[in-house]
């Protein structure tokens, strides 16, 4: 193998550091965290919006409209929840739900959500996880590069794969860090799923139930919202991928059979 080679190698590997860097997250003290900062890191925007519309509707503050929509049905009542209120301003008119996470108050208040979960070591900042996909998607340019630049031989191959590789598992790291699927799973010992609607009076444990467990909770306690406002996954419970990196595909995020560990 060239001298050239290992130069190229070194640049890949370079960009392989840099982008550990960015991925990594530091841990600090964090508060309890309202039900709808538990979706988003279960299941991503669509999950904290479901949460925001749950929590609307058990205050009659939106129904369910025509053709699997979501309709504002009168003021969003006493909250002063940036997200809940980000959401019911966005209702102008009857939306999916896939469309009502995109529209500016409803992202806006997201935004801010994923700020604060950012700050506080559970969800990786947007900005750096994009930077270092940039420099994990050019590990294997650089490499083709380098093999074209140098010749091509059967040392220089099978080298080259191992930085290439490395690239696509840490391209699927999920946007979650450790600390959040610990706190996760902890949340889920300490809270199992009822097994009957009856067992559950309060409409905070409600949404705790539908932040933490995503459709089945939707479809144990509000069964026909959920189904005539398009609320429910037409591929099943997929928010999970968001939290583990198995399938996850938020904002043109890569979809992945298995995540690496942080």
């Amino acid at each position: 193998m060239t001298m050239g080679m290992w130069w190229f190698l070194g640049a890949a590997v370079g960009q392989l550091a840099l982008a550990g860097l960015l991925l990594r997250t530091r841990s600090q003290e964090r508060p309890e965290l309202p039900p709808q900062a538990l979706a988003l890191l279960r299941g991503g925007p669509r999950a904290a919006v479901t949460v925001a519309l749950v929590a609307l509707h058990q205050r009659g503050a939106v129904a369910a409209g025509r053709r699997g929509t979501i309709r504002a049905n009168g003021g969003a009542g006493r909250t002063r929840d940036p997200l809940q209120l980000g959401v019911h301003r966005s209702l102008q008119r009857a939306l999916a739900l896939k469309v009502l996470a995109t529209r500016p108050k409803a992202r806006q208040a997201l935004d801010a959500l994923r700020g604060e979960l950012g700050r506080t070591g559970l969800l990786r900042p947007p900005g750096r996880l994009k930077a270092a996909r940039l420099l994990l998607g050019l590990v294997p340019v650089t490499v083709a590069v380098g093999l074209l630049a140098t010749g091509l031989s059967g040392p220089a191959l099978a080298l080259s794969t191992v930085p290439v590789l490395a690239a696509a598992a840490m391209l699927c790291v999920p946007p979650t860090t450790r600390g959040a699927r610990r706190l996760l799973a902890n949340l889920r010992a300490r809270h199992p799923l009822p097994t009957h609607r009856r067992e559950v009076t309060d409409g905070r444990d409600v949404l705790l139930y539908v932040a933490l467990y995503g459709d089945p909770a939707l479809t144990m306690f509000l069964p026909h919202f959920s189904r005539d406002g398009g609320l429910l996954g037409r591929r099943g419970n997929r928010e999970d991928g968001y939290a583990t990196g198995r399938g996850w595909n938020p904002d043109n995020g890569p979809a992945c059979t298995g995540g690496m560990p942080d």
